[in-house]
C-alpha cells in the first residue's frame, strides 16, 4: 500500500515558538514530497511575475522574485543542515533525489527568458540613482546571477546548462558522503597499552568508552578531530602515527567504492564549461567577478605577497622543528605524522606550556559562557536557554538571543560534539536568515555545528586552545546573522562576498590571546584558580609559533584551488601529479604515495569555497587591520564595537564591502597589523602597500 503524506509537517505553516522547524514531528520521507509541493507554489509565483503586463519595476519584478519561494527555501535549507549535523542513510537518499529537483528550479527560473527580460530591462533603463542602496544591491545581485545562470544562451546551451547544473549538485552530495563514509570506516584499534605511550589520560579514557561500546576490549581511536589531533600530538609510537596520518590523508583516494577521482575531474570539467558558457575563459573568473579579489590576477598577486612574507620564516619554522626532532632521536628524515608530535614538543620546550596544560582552564560550558558575554559586553546581547524550544538532536542547546532594549533578536542551536551522522569540522549555517516582510521583522536561527572533545567519565568537555578558537570564529559568524538588519534575506546576515565574510568570524578570534578577557573567565575545572598570568603571557609569545609554517601551508590549499579553477581546457590528468606540481611551491615535506589532499579538500568540491579558499588569508589581513582599532581604544571598547556593529554585523551584503569596512576603519586595509601580529616581517613597505 502506497504511503501517504496527510499532515506533511514540512508543507504547513510552522507554528512552534518562532516558526522553528518541527524536528520532532519530520522524517526523512517527506522531503519528497514536500519539496515537490513547494516547487510548484513557487513555479506558480515566479509564473505571475514573469507574466506581469505592467512596466518592470523594482516591486513588481526584483522585490516580488526575492518573496517567491520563501516554503521552498525553508524546507531545503532544513534539508541540508540536516544531512551535514544529524544524517542517516535515508536521509542522505531524500537528499539525493531532491538535489537535482531543486537544481532544476533553480535553472527554470535563471534561464526564464521573460523573467530575465524584465530584469534586463531594469538594469539597462539607467534609473538605478531611484533605487536606494540595498535595492541596488539586490537589483545588481540578480542581473549577476540570471547573467551566470545562463540566461542569455542559446536554447541548445540553456539544455546543456540545466543538465550540468543538475549534476553538479548530485555530485557535490557524493563527494560529502564518500568523505563522511571514509572518515567513519577507519579504527585505530589498539590492544597492547605499550601503543598508548606518551598519549593523556582523557584521550586513553575516551578511546577506551568508544572501544566498550562497540564491544570491543582494549582503545579505539579513529580520524574525527577529537581523537586524531591528540593522538598525532601525543603518540609516542611513530609507526601507529603513521598507520593514522596514511588513513586520514587517503581519505576517498582509495581504490574503493568511496574514491573522489573521478568526482574531483568531472567537477572541475563542468565548472568550466559553465564558466566558459557565459563568456569567462575560467570558473576563478566568473566567481570573483564580484569578490573584493574581482579576478584571477589580484588573487595571485595576494598570494605571491604572502609568499614572500611567509616563505623565508615557514623554513625556519620547519627547519627548527626538524632539529628538535634529530635531538629527540628521530632517524632519518621528518615526515608529515611527525609533524605535529615534534611541534608539540618544540612549543612545550620553548614556551614551556602545551596544550594539555591549557586544556583544564577552557571547560566547554565556561568557554561558551564567557564567548556570550563578550557578546554582552561589545553588542549588549543576552542568551536564554531554552529546553523547550524544538531542536534536531538531544545533544544540542537553543537559545534565545535578545539586544540591549530586550528585543528578540535570534534563535541560536549549539552542538558541539561529534557523532557518525556528522560532518567533520565545524561551521555555522541558519535555518532562516532575517529579513523584512509586510513590515515585520523577521528574526534568524542560526546554528553553530562542531567537533569538539566530548567530555569523560572524569572530567567535563575541555578545549584545546584550537578548539577554543574555533568556538569563537563560528560565533563570529554567528554574530554576523544574530545581528543582520537588512530588508532582504538575499542580502541579510552572511550573504556578502567570499572573501569578506571571514572578516567577523577571524576578528573574534583575536580575544583568545587577551589576558584582560580569559581574566574574566578562564578557571582551572577542579580548583577554580584563575589561569596563570604567565600562562597567559606565554600563549601571547607562542603566537607566533609556527605560523610561518602555517601560513605556508594555507597559501598551498589557496593556490591548489586556484589552480583547480584556472583550468583553461578540458582535463584529465593525474589528480596528484597536479597536486605535487602546486604544492612544491609551499611544501617542506615530500609527496607521500596514496595520500591527495583534492579528493577530500570537501570546501572547494562540495562546500562554498570553489575559487574562494584565498579569502580566508584575505579576511585576515582585515581582521588583523580592524582589530588593531580595538587595540587602540580598548578591546571591550563601547564605541568601537557599535561602529562595527552598525558598519559591519547590520549590514550584511547591503553595500558593497569596501565601502563598509572603510566607513568603519576610517581607511584603506594595510597588511602592517597581519605582518605584526604573525611576526612575519620580512616583506618590505613598498610591496606590502602597492
Amino acid at each position: 500500500m502506497k504511503e501517504t503524506f496527510n499532515g506533511n509537517p514540512l508543507i504547513e505553516d510552522w507554528k512552534e515558538v518562532h516558526a522553528l522547524p518541527p524536528f520532532t514531528r519530520i522524517k526523512p520521507n517527506h522531503f519528497g514530497e514536500a519539496v515537490a509541493i513547494a516547487i510548484r507554489e513557487a513555479e506558480s509565483e515566479i509564473k505571475k511575475i514573469a507574466g506581469n503586463k505592467d512596466e518592470p519595476s523594482f516591486e513588481n519584478t526584483i522585490e516580488a522574485l526575492e518573496n517567491a519561494g520563501k516554503r521552498l527555501s525553508r524546507i531545503a535549507a532544513l534539508l541540508f543542515n540536516l544531512n551535514s549535523a544529524d544524517t542517516s542513510p535515508e536521509l542522505q537518499a531524500a537528499a539525493q533525489h531532491v538535489s537535482p529537483l531543486l537544481t532544476r528550479f533553480s535553472n527554470n527560473v535563471t534561464l526564464n527568458r521573460k523573467l530575465f527580460a524584465r530584469i534586463n530591462k531594469l538594469h539597462e533603463s539607467g534609473n538605478l540613482e531611484e533605487l536606494d542602496t540595498e535595492q541596488r544591491e539586490l537589483l545588481l545581485k540578480r542581473y549577476r546571477e540570471f547573467i551566470l545562470g545562463g540566461a542569455g544562451l542559446s536554447a541548445a546551451k540553456r539544455r546543456r546548462f540545466r543538465k550540468i547544473n543538475e549534476e553538479l549538485s548530485s555530485m557535490a552530495l557524493k563527494f560529502e558522503e564518500n568523505i563522511l563514509a571514509e572518515t567513519n570506516d577507519f579504527e585505530l584499534h589498539i590492544t597492547d597499552s605499550a601503543g598508548l605511550a606518551g598519549l593523556p589520560h582523557w584521550l586513553v579514557e575516551s578511546s577506551r568508552t568508544v572501544a566498550s561500546e562497540k564491544g570491543c576490549d582494549g582503545w579505539i581511536f579513529n580520524l574525527q578531530h577529537p581523537s586524531y589531533i591528540p593522538f598525532m600530538q601525543y603518540s609516542e609510537n611513530r609507526e601507529l602515527r603513521r598507520n593514522m596520518y596514511l588513513a586520514y590523508a587517503s581519505r576517498c583516494c582509495r581504490k574503493n567504492s568511496h574514491n573522489n577521482s573521478r568526482l574531483v575531474r568531472r567537477i572541475v570539467r563542468l565548472r568550466l564549461e559553465l564558466a566558459q558558457m557565459t563568456g569567462y575563459s575560467t570558473f576563478a573568473g566568473m566567481a570573483l567577478a564580484d569578490r573584493m579579489a574581482s579576478d584571477p590576477a589580484t588573487v595571485r598577486k595576494f598570494l605571491s605577497k604572502l609568499h614572500a612574507a611567509s616563505r623565508s620564516t615557514g623554513r625556519k619554522d620547519f627547519i627548527k622543528v626538524a632539529e628538535l626532532a634529530r635531538r629527540s632521536g628521530l632517524k632519518g628524515r621528518l615526515e608529515r605524522w611527525d609533524w605535529l608530535y615534534y611541534s608539540e614538543k618544540l612549543r612545550k620546550e620553548l614556551f614551556d606550556f602545551d596544550d594539555e596544560a591549557l586544556k583544564p582552564y577552557f571547560s566547554l560550558d565556561s568557554a561558551e559562557a564567557a564567548v556570550f558575554d563578550l557578546a554582552n559586553r561589545l553588542y549588549g546581547l543576552s542568551f536564554v536557554l531554552n529546553n523547550d524550544l524544538e531542536k534536531y538532536h538531544t545533544e544540542v542547546r537553543a537559545y534565545e538571543i535578545y539586544g540591549s532594549g530586550g528585543d528578540f533578536l535570534a534563535v541560536l542551536y549549539t552542538d558541539y560534539h561529534p557523532r557518525k551522522g556528522k560532518n567533520g569540522g565545524a561551521w555555522m549555517t541558519s535555518y532562516r536568515e532575517q529579513y523584512i516582510a509586510m513590515d515585520k521583522d523577521v528574526r534568524p536561527v542560526i546554528s553553530i555545528v562542531a567537533n569538539f572533545t566530548r567530555a569523560t567519565e572524569s572530567r567535563p568537555a575541555l578545549l584545546s586552545f584550537s578548539e577554543l578558537t574555533t568556538l569563537l570564529h563560528e560565533f563570529g559568524h554567528a554574530l554576523h546573522g544574530i545581528m543582520s538588519k537588512c530588508r532582504y534575506e538575499s542580502l541579510s546576515g552572511t550573504n556578502v562576498a567570499r572573501d569578506f565574510v571571514e572578516l567577523p568570524s577571524q576578528l573574534m578570534e583575536n580575544y583568545v590571546y587577551e589576558k584582560e578577557w580569559l581574566d574574566t573567565w578562564a578557571r582551572h575545572y577542579e580548583s577554580g584558580t584563575r589561569i596563570p598570568a604567565e600562562m597567559i603571557q606565554k600563549i601571547r609569545a607562542a603566537s607566533y609559533f609556527n605560523e610561518g609554517y602555517s601560513c605556508q601551508r594555507q597559501l598551498g590549499f589557496a593556490l591548489l584551488d586556484m589552480c583547480w579553477h584556472t583550468i583553461r581546457k578540458k582535463w584529465n590528468g593525474d589528480i596528484v601529479a597536479f597536486e605535487k606540481e602546486i604544492l612544491k611551491k609551499t611544501d617542506f615535506f615530500r609527496a607521500y604515495p596514496g595520500t591527495c589532499i583534492s579528493t577530500s579538500f570537501a570546501h572547494i568540491f562540495s562546500g562554498g569555497y570553489a575559487a574562494a579558499y584565498y579569502g580566508y588569508k584575505w579576511a585576515e589581513i582585515l581582521d588583523a587591520d580592524a582589530f588593531s582599532l580595538f587595540s587602540e581604544r580598548g578591546i571591550f571598547n563601547k564605541e568601537t564595537a557599535d561602529s562595527f556593529r552598525i558598519n559591519i554585523l547590520e549590514k550584511g551584503g547591503s553595500e558593497k564591502p569596501s565601502v563598509l569596512y572603510r566607513r568603519f576603519r576610517g581607511q584603506e586595509p594595510t597588511m602592517d597589523a597581519f605582518l605584526k601580529r604573525s611576526g612575519l616581517l620580512e616583506i618590505t613597505a613598498q610591496e606590502r602597500h602597492e
